[in-house]
């Protein structure tokens, strides 16, 4: 069985969802705590044992692929200042060369179409997905607990997390069928946005995916879906007729920097997770709430 040596990450979106800030910021690039979201999606799939990473790109995220190389400038001045752990930092976020590609999304055709702009660089191998906006926050990295699994159960693999039945609605669903590989599962169906009380378990996509090269022959003849988008997840289903489908539940947690609760709250969690930021986030947690209690009695 083939190793998973390269991801995808697809940047092409627009991230409407934090305007106005994303109006000039690709918001891969916003940061939580000191490092852009993109960052910890890099650190998460080197974790994991990837050793190429595919950005799918769209307009204006030339941010994204500076990032990643080198600033002469900054280099010197830092060199000048003395500032050698700043330096190091920096050398440390550079990627092996050779070790990215980056490949344009023209049109906005949905993930589905994202992932299929990838298939020449992936080739005839099973490749990982993470979808940068959800940020892993665990002992462990979302994607490191798939690969486990993959390597024990072979086909695809999902990460998935448990939400609230009642919000089933709002998430890619998967249903559970007999147990693989610890506490992994197999998928017995899928199901893109349930109508209420439709929804065949409460486990949803977390946005970490494996799969097998056969997912491309799929999406290059997959009709526009929900949104008039190419849907990967149609894909999957049509793939699922053929190969096995299993899913591994996350053993941490998932934040959606895609929306504001979802990116305020991460940045406090990663704050409070650090030894250099969590007494002084204390202490700013506890002040503002002192200062200003009746406005929180009152929500």
């Amino acid at each position: 069985m083939l190793k998973v040596r390269k991801a995808v990450i697809p940047v092409a979106g627009l991230g409407t969802r934090m305007l106005p800030a994303t109006k000039a910021i690709p918001k891969e690039m916003l940061p939580v705590v000191d490092r852009p979201v993109i960052q910890y999606a890099i650190d998460e799939a080197h974790e994991a044992g990837i050793e190429h990473v595919v950005f799918v790109t769209g307009r204006n995220k030339a941010a994204i692929e500076d990032y990643f190389d080198r600033a002469p400038e900054l280099d010197t001045n830092l060199e000048m200042a003395g500032k050698t752990a700043q330096a190091e930092s920096l050398d440390r976020i550079l990627p092996m060369a050779g070790g990215t590609t980056f490949t344009r999304q023209q049109s906005p055709l949905g993930l589905g179409h994202a992932i299929w702009c990838a298939r020449d660089v992936i080739g005839n191998e099973p490749f990982a997905v993470l979808l940068p906006d959800m940020l892993s926050y665990g002992p462990r990295g979302c994607l490191a607990e798939a690969v486990d699994l993959f390597n024990e159960v072979g086909g695809n693999v999902l990460s998935v997390e448990e939400c609230d039945p009642a919000l089933a609605h709002k998430y890619g669903i998967v249903g559970r069928g007999r147990t693989a590989g610890g506490d992994g599962f197999e998928i017995t169906s899928m199901i893109e946005k349930p109508a209420s009380g439709t929804a065949p378990s409460n486990y949803y996509i977390n946005g970490r995916y494996i799969l097998q090269p056969e997912i491309f022959d799929y999406l290059a003849t997959q009709q526009r879906g929900a949104g008039g988008e190419i849907q990967l997840t149609d894909s999957m289903v049509r793939l699922a007729a053929e190969q096995p489908f299993f899913a591994k539940p996350f053993s941490g947690r998932m934040f959606d920097c895609g929306a504001k609760e979802g990116f305020i709250e991460a940045n406090i969690a990663f704050a409070l997770s650090r030894e250099d930021t969590r007494e002084p986030t204390l202490d700013m947690m506890r002040e503002h709430l002192r200062v200003h209690p009746p406005e929180y009695e009152a929500a």
